[in-house]
């Protein structure tokens, strides 16, 4: 019998999501929920694409998986896509599309939802930018937090262990915390890792990341 493998439940691991999940069982996780990089070129993190390897490997151990913009990868066949619309009247402006496709593991017609959408798109003309739901932690395709909320809600139940592979600023991660699920969150971006573990720790304490950067502690500390 070979050692059971612990995962590393309820933490941001630093790293590439194929080399941190190689070593784990199949369907060791109940939701792979993540919005992978396309390879469109919008931003320095976005230059290459999720590999192959890396979504065999979210697909191996996923009970269920979603992706975001599943549109842009080869995946198995499915009708149960979920379309998010963005609801937002800018998005030609900022030549983006106006809603975004969500490739689902689950058996279900295909819907959509809507939240407004809050990415960070550096390098836009500022007259437009000024118009636009900036994300407030500074990732160029942050997703809504209750957008992931609804998410979370609809596909998961209490205490399942979610993980997404590209958790970027972890709205992923602080949504399923919030809902009272486990979490991992993979990123190869310290700089976003510890903004994710920030915005964890603000789950618990109240203090908004900017605040806890000024050094502020809790008033009412759990």
């Amino acid at each position: 019998m070979g050692q059971e493998v612990k995962l590393p439940e309820n933490q941001i691991i630093v790293g590439d999501c194929l080399e941190v999940m190689k070593e784990w069982p199949d369907n060791c996780v109940d939701l792979v929920l993540t919005d992978p990089p396309y390879g469109i070129g919008m931003a320095n993190w976005d230059d290459k694409p999720m590999t192959n390897e890396q979504r065999d490997e979210c697909l191996r151990v996923g009970l269920n998986q979603m992706f975001f913009g599943g549109n842009y990868f080869e995946l198995p066949h499915t009708e149960s896509w979920i379309c998010w619309d963005k609801t937002y009247r800018y998005a030609l402006k900022l030549d983006i599309g106006e809603f975004e496709m969500i490739w689902t593991s689950f058996i279900h017609k295909a819907t959509f939802i809507r939240y407004t959408c809050c990415g960070n798109f550096r390098g836009l003309n500022e007259s437009v930018r000024a118009n636009y739901n900036k994300a407030p932690n500074d990732h160029p395709t942050e997703k809504p937090l209750d957008l992931m909320r609804h998410i979370i809600k609809q596909y998961s139940l209490p205490n399942d262990l979610i993980i997404d592979p590209f958790c970027g600023s972890g709205t992923t991660c602080v949504a399923a915390k919030m809902l009272g699920r486990r979490y991992i969150g993979i990123d190869i971006s310290s700089e976003y890792c510890e903004i994710a573990r920030q915005r964890l720790e603000a789950v618990d304490t109240g203090v908004p990341v900017k605040e806890q950067r000024k050094g502020q502690q809790a008033l009412f500390p759990k």
